[in-house]
């Protein structure tokens, strides 16, 4: 029995997009807040969805809603058109919950994410950043994945965006099945969700997180290495001192 029209999936498919979320906090100025706030309220803050480098993510994104600490009034924030974003004054920080609602083509079901709203810079810079008042940005990346997305939902994800497939199951090399899909709908198949060369989220990054990786690997590898040999000396020297107590034993 074929499938109702708009639930028939491309089979052997999943197409991810990439997104980040997060939130920024800027401290007030006690000599500049701003007229009503909360006497309070230390900080502004705005809590947002966002696609790499602002790129846009509404061709597959419907709605976000932002679950807010329970003190908040209407603690439930839904946004529904770019910019995925909320703004508001505080004092604490706390976990935000983050949900996803995808257009109604997609044919499937919000996803959650979760986020920790951070005030106050941390690290041995700490200080110097509260005294600058400088913003203090906490973002994470993330992908969501559509596995085997309906039809009229994969025309929309490529046709709107960078393809970023992974073909899976039998038959064909990896990627055939999206590319002759692409193909026989007349739509482009060589775009790439490969990582651009500089930005944020880049191949000059990752390459230097990779660097950072292999100097932190060398640095732990030479202290493994510095305490062997403390604990080989310290081994040669509780045996000197065994044979020593030997010696005097037997000269008594």
């Amino acid at each position: 029995m074929p499938a109702p029209a708009g639930t028939k999936r491309v089979k052997g498919v999943s197409v991810f997009r990439p997104f980040v979320y997060g939130s920024i906090a800027k401290l007030f100025d006690p000599n500049a807040r701003p007229p009503g706030i909360n006497a309070d309220h230390t900080h502004q803050w705005t809590l947002y969805v966002r696609g790499i480098d602002n790129t846009d993510i509404s061709y597959w994104l419907k709605k976000v809603s932002f679950k807010l600490h329970e003190t908040y009034t209407n603690s439930l924030r839904t946004v529904e058109a770019p910019p995925f974003e909320v703004t508001e004054t505080g004092w604490g920080e706390f976990e935000v919950q983050i949900k996803l609602y995808f257009i109604p083509e997609a044919n499937e079901k919000p996803q959650t994410v979760w986020h920790h709203l951070k005030l106050h810079p941390y690290g041995p810079d700490a200080e110097a950043q509260r005294e600058r008042r400088d913003p203090v940005r906490s973002q994470c990346y993330e992908e969501v994945m559509f596995n085997e997305p309906v039809e009229v939902f994969y025309d929309i994800l490529t046709s709107s965006g960078p393809l970023g497939t992974v073909g899976r199951g039998k038959g064909g090399s990896k990627g055939s099945k999206q590319a002759s899909y692409a193909s026989k709908k007349g739509l482009e198949s060589n775009r790439t969700a490969e990582l651009p060369f500089e930005g944020v989220y880049s191949q000059k990054e990752e390459g230097k997180e990779l660097d950072r990786l292999v100097e932190a690997k060398k640095m732990v590898e030479s202290m493994v290495k510095e305490e062997q040999s403390r604990m080989e000396d310290r081994e040669k020297l509780l045996t000197e001192l065994r044979g020593g107590e030997k010696g005097t034993v037997k000269a008594r």
